[in-house]
This record gives C-alpha cells, structure tokens and sequence, in this order.
C-alpha cells in the first residue's frame, strides 16, 4: 500500500496523468451519450466533470495540480472557438435574411440573461461579489472570467457557473425547444448559443448544421454584448444590494 502512495505521489506531479484522466473521463462519458441514443440528458461534459471531480477528491488533489496537467486541454479553447467560424460562414446566406431577428434576440437575451441571475441573486440575498460573479455567467468563459474581474466578482465562481449554465442549456434546450414547437434551425441554435455559449453550442453542432452556425454566432455576439449589459445591470442591483 505504501508501494502504491509513493507511485501515485509521483505521477499526480507530472502533467501527463492528468491530460490522460480529462481524455479518458470525456471519453468515457461520449460513450455514456452514445449509449443513451444521444439523449441530451446524457451529456458527455457533466458525466466528465463528474468523474473527476469524484478522482481529484478521492486522490486529495489539489485543482491547481489537476490544471497544470490539463491546461493543454484549456489551450485547445481558443482554436476550437475560432473554428466554429467555418460552419456560420457556410450558412451566410441565412444569415444575412436573419439579421435584425438575430439582432433582437441577442439584445433581449443578453438583458434577459443578466437580469434574470441577479434579480434571483437579489431575491436570495446574496451579496455584491456573488452577484458581479452571476451576471456574466451566459457568456462563453474567456469573456465572462474577464468580465467578472473588471466588475468585483470572482473568476473562479464565474467560471464554475459557466460552464454549470452551458451543461445545463445543453442538457434542457432540446427537449424545451421541442416543447415550444420552435422548428426554425436558426432560431433555436441561435437560442442554444447565446445562452449556453461553448457547451450548448457543441450540443446544436450534434443536432443540425444550420443550428450549429447560428449557435456560434450567438455564443460570439453575446460575449461582446454581456461585456456592455453586464455592468450596467450590476450597477442597478447593487444600488439594493447593502
């Protein structure tokens, strides 16, 4: 036993075993998704999130060891963002008969998905720093980790709500969307995107094409515009918040 507690002190040190346990843990939970039929219910990000979350705590590792072995899964964020310009430039012709539909919807999500969180904030009576931390939580992680800096939140809390938003956009948008009887591509990865940013907008990548360019348009256009709604809707719950 003891053999084995120096053999794990050593490897959980390197960078190696923690970039493996983020591939196999994902990897196990794509395979969970599969089997489910692609349920939405069934996301492959929560089961990973999960799944190590459960293996840092049994192993007592710290998330500042976890990251610096894992962080090359951090970097791969940005490109992978980038490239989800391929599928909306595909779908341009779409767009550009969808602007100002698309224009609307962006501005009264982003209100709504700022104002929403801190109203409930508010109401639990949570205090400034939590609540600079909520409002930016729609939008994809870079974004909001900055924008949570500049307005007094946390960027860790920040960060843990975004992604729990993403996974749970993910998980409800489809079978809400289909409650709804919306049937236009468009509108609802639009809807996926701008809400659920990065994790939602892989979700309506899995479920059209069309709805896959949208949702990254989305997910792009309410960073920038939470960066402007975000503060501004602090500032007026603040002004009730001792």
């Amino acid at each position: 036993m003891t053999d084995f507690a120096e053999i794990w002190s050593y490897l959980s040190q390197g960078p190696l075993l923690w970039l493996t346990a983020t591939l196999i843990a994902y990897a196990l939970g794509d395979a969970c998704f599969r089997l489910a039929g692609r349920n939405p219910a069934v996301n492959p990000v929560l089961i990973a999130v999960a799944l190590l979350a459960v293996l840092l705590h049994l192993t007592a590792t710290p998330y500042a060891t976890y990251f610096e072995g894992a962080q090359f899964v951090h970097f791969l964020l940005g490109p992978a963002t980038i490239a989800l310009a391929l599928p909306l430039y595909d779908s341009l012709p779409s767009l550009r008969r969808a602007v100002w539909p698309a224009l609307a919807a962006l501005v009264t999500g982003s209100l709504t998905a700022a104002l929403s969180a801190l109203a409930i904030g508010a109401a639990l009576g949570l205090d400034g720093t939590v609540l600079a931390s909520l409002a930016p939580k729609s939008a994809t992680a870079p974004v909001a980790i900055g924008i949570a800096e500049r307005i007094g939140g946390s960027p860790t809390l920040t960060a843990v709500l975004v992604i729990l938003t993403g996974i749970t956009g993910a998980v409800v948008a489809t079978p809400l969307l289909n409650l709804l009887r919306l049937r236009d591509w468009r509108a609802r990865g639009f809807a996926v995107g701008l809400t659920s940013h990065g994790i939602g907008t892989a979700r309506a990548l899995q479920v059209h094409p069309t709805a896959g360019a949208f949702a990254a348009l989305g997910m792009a256009l309410n960073a920038i515009a939470t960066a402007l709604v975000a503060p501004f809707a602090l500032s007026l719950f603040l002004k009730g918040v001792p």
